[in-house]
């Protein structure tokens, strides 16, 4: 069973106890204006794919929306939207004046936490969404800033390798990060390290063309190698283009990468020539002694000027 065939409430049940959330029943979806509810200020999701948000226009033209979207109440009949943006924009450009919801009881926090880790269970984040949202995620449940967690994740690194005694691994702060990656079952936090870390360290050309669907996270680390940002931009539009693979991207890269060989001074030129008509058989052939005679006469010719 893939990620978003699972229903919305097993998604959720690794990392319930995240939120410190109390055992409550199902609760009943129920039809609200779509005027009613607008979007939070702090939105986990920058991208939508045009083309997968056009195809789910089309479902809910077609059938409605199949599975309520997840607010919160502000005050009277006002809500926010806590999980489902995407179903949110296809139901407003299909018109629909009202849509299904699940109204919980959520603070800020429980709120941008859950809208968080439904992000994360969709199979269509791409590589740096699911890397600025489990960074975030981190932040919420440390109390800290998104900036301080990659170098408290290095440090856990450095300290299981053996390179720093710090104790870092044992402290509350670490239980807590490995609590929130066995939760989430995506992958450990020694994966997210060392394979997703670095991706928040790409050039700013290739991390747009990535965090778009543009081109694929391998395809992206060997661009980023290319460290002359022109060549770089001008392999990355070829690669987007022309849908490059991995292998035909490094090859080109290897070739730019190649120094430029420099071309020999004139004085090796002309001893390295003089040198072969020493050994050929030149002076044998009458039909270029004529040449050679008008190319000896320039040759004097210039001597004399000096």
């Amino acid at each position: 069973m893939s990620k978003k065939d699972q229903p919305y409430t097993s998604q959720l049940k690794g990392v319930a106890a995240l939120l410190g959330e109390r055992e409550e029943p199902n609760a009943a979806a129920v039809l609200v204006p779509i005027t009613s509810i607008r979007l939070p200020k702090q939105q986990p999701r920058r991208y939508f794919d045009p083309d997968k948000l056009e195809q789910l226009t089309s479902s809910v033209r077609n059938f409605g929306i199949l599975e309520p979207l997840l607010v919160r109440r502000l005050h009277l009949d006002k809500y926010e939207l806590v999980a489902g943006e995407r179903r949110y924009r296809a139901a407003q450009k299909v018109g629909l004046t009202e849509i299904p919801v699940v109204i919980r009881e959520l603070t800020d926090e429980e709120a941008l936490q859950l809208a968080l880790i439904e992000n994360l269970q969709r199979e269509d984040l791409n590589p740096v969404e699911e890397t600025e949202a489990i960074l975030q995620l981190l932040a919420t449940q440390l109390g800290s800033n998104v900036e301080e967690i990659p170098p408290l994740l290095y440090r856990m690194q450095n300290e299981e390798k053996g390179k720093v005694t710090q104790n870092v691994l044992g402290n509350e702060q670490a239980e807590l990060i490995l609590t929130v990656f066995d939760s989430l079952g995506l992958m450990s936090w020694q994966s997210f390290v060392s394979s997703r870390l670095p991706l928040l360290n790409l050039p700013d050309d290739v991390l747009d063309a990535l965090r778009i669907g543009q081109i694929a996270y391998t395809k992206a680390q060997a661009l980023a190698r290319l460290k002359d940002a022109p060549q770089r931009q001008a392999l990355l539009n070829d690669a987007i283009a022309d849908n490059l693979s991995l292998k035909e991207i490094t090859q080109r890269i290897k070739q730019l990468k190649q120094p430029t060989a420099k071309p020999p001074s004139l004085k090796n030129r002309f001893q390295e020539t003089s040198g072969r008509l020493q050994k050929t058989k030149f002076w044998n052939d009458p039909k270029k002694h004529k040449k050679l005679e008008r190319l000896l006469l320039q040759m004097e010719a210039l001597l004399d000027e000096e």
